[in-house]
């Protein structure tokens, strides 16, 4: 075997074996991770039974708790080309590469090069003509050993990163399914009192037809004309401002899905919309699990927690190791034979003297954004306790209102119908009917409000329980 080669690579393997024994004996000086103390509740302030304490409605598929066909549409749609979402995976994209280039900084670099020089001077009075030729193939690697976890730090820091930009992810996925479902319900509400509109709009007009023949005959006033056309143009006058809203909502609809304003498909009718008349919220311990803002806090917490091994690392020496080695020779054939073997190897160490405080104030600062973290941490912990108690209050009185809302649209209907029917038979006045027939309008708008405010209220506790981004 050719002399110089076989120096080149016993150097190489013993520097190799170098480096691993460097790797196994280097520590880490950062603090280990561990989660703060949480303040847990063992139940929900407004669970009503032990139904709630099943399993969780935030551990369903979103397409399992809305079943309209038309809204899975829709949420799928939106789930493939709403731009909030698209950017959050490019988020998550870009942190997977800021991992990767992370990552790199505990390896040597190693680059290899190769170049070749031809030159001739000219001849003059001084010296003779002169002709050099050069070829020279080296290999250099340089590496800063990680002897106290600076870079290790680093790179657990970018994975926590990339772990809280995916969660991040999740909450805007959660969010967008629970907005399209909102808008989408909000929707058919507003179809459902365009329809009521109509429909009482139709029979007041055949009532004013009714009430204009019987002034014309002497049975009646002026008057009774003039209430029944109250009617007419009270009914009339929402039926543009309900087709304003309408299409309006699905302006909003559209951008959600990620489209150009347009109609929006229907499916069930508001009050056809499945949803259980209690649901469970499981167990508090199991939110911190489910929910893509806890988990994002929690992991923005452990990469501030790993920053601070990275600043207290600056204490500590630093070593540089850097070796180069090659070939080089004039006649190419000899480039790889006889004493055209070259190596070198330079080791460094660096320690910090004097920084006027500038390493102990960016480990104050590591520390401080630490407990900053652990702050925000049990707020958003604390604010989703919060978010599911009010999500349960208000789904439990939203449906005792919509119950309550259903008998006084039924006693409203009653009371118009037995007015017409004694004013038709002479036994009342015209304003009776007009203040009953208002009453049951705005009783039949009431009615549908209330059922729409329960449906939010669904959507609310699903979304607050941590469901939605479950694929």
């Amino acid at each position: 075997m050719n002399p110089a080669r076989s120096l080149y690579h016993c150097h190489i393997r013993g520097l190799a074996a170098f480096l691993a024994a460097f790797l196994l004996s280097s520590c880490t000086v950062g603090p280990p991770y561990t989660k703060p103390p949480l303040n847990v509740p063992p139940t929900y302030r407004a669970e009503t039974s032990d139904a709630a304490k099943e399993v969780s409605l935030g551990e369903a598929k979103w397409w399992e708790v809305f079943q309209d066909p038309d809204l899975q549409t829709l949420i799928r749609t939106a789930l493939e080309q709403n731009y909030d979402v698209r950017i959050a995976a490019n988020r998550v994209v870009q942190a997977q590469a800021q991992l990767g280039i992370t990552r790199a900084d505990q390896f040597p670099t190693i680059t290899g090069g190769a170049s070749a020089l031809a030159q001739r001077t000219a001849q003059n009075k001084l010296a003779p003509a002169f002709e050099l030729n050069a070829e020279q193939v080296t290999v250099s690697l340089a590496w800063e050993p990680d002897f106290w976890g600076q870079f290790r730090s680093a790179t657990e820091a970018a994975r926590a990163n990339l772990l809280a930009t995916e969660w991040g992810r999740r909450a805007v996925i959660s969010t967008i399914v629970a907005n399209v479902a909102a808008a989408y319900f909000q929707l058919r509400e507003l179809d459902l009192e365009l329809d009521i509109s109509r429909k009482t709009l139709a029979s007041r007009r055949d009532s004013l037809r009714l009430v204009s023949l019987q002034e014309q005959h002497g049975a009646v006033s002026m008057l009774d004309v003039h209430q029944s056309e109250q009617l007419v143009y009270t009914a009339s006058a929402e039926i543009p401002d309900l087709e304003r809203q309408i299409q309006q909502e699905e302006d909003f609809i559209s951008i959600l899905l990620g489209q150009n304003p347009g109609p929006v498909k229907r499916g069930l009718d508001l009050t056809a919309q499945p949803h259980p008349p209690e649901i469970p919220a499981g167990l508090p311990s199991s939110l911190l699990e489910r929910r893509p803002d806890i988990q994002q806090a929690e992991q923005q917490l452990i990469a501030f927690n790993a920053q601070i091994g990275v600043a207290r690392a600056a204490y500590f020496p630093q070593i540089t190791l850097t070796s180069q080695g090659g070939f080089q020779s004039a006649p190419l054939s000899d480039l790889f034979s006889g004493p055209a073997g070259m190596w070198s190897f330079v080791g460094a160490l660096t320690q910090p003297i004097f920084t006027a405080g500038k390493i102990r104030s960016t480990v104050r600062l590591a520390e401080a954004q630490k407990q900053q973290a652990v702050l925000v941490y049990q707020q958003i912990i604390q604010e989703a306790f919060r978010e599911v108690s009010d999500a349960l209050i208000a789904y439990s009185k939203t449906r005792e209102f919509r119950e309550q809302a259903t008998l006084l649209a039924s006693s409203a209907g009653g009371a118009a119908r037995l007015s017409d029917m004694r004013y038709r038979g002479g036994a009342a006045s015209y304003l009776e009917v007009l203040t009953n027939e208002t009453n049951y309008f705005s009783a039949q708008l009431g009615l549908a409000q209330a059922q729409l405010n329960e449906l939010l209220a669904m959507v609310q506790l699903y979304n607050s329980l941590g469901g939605g981004w479950q694929q």
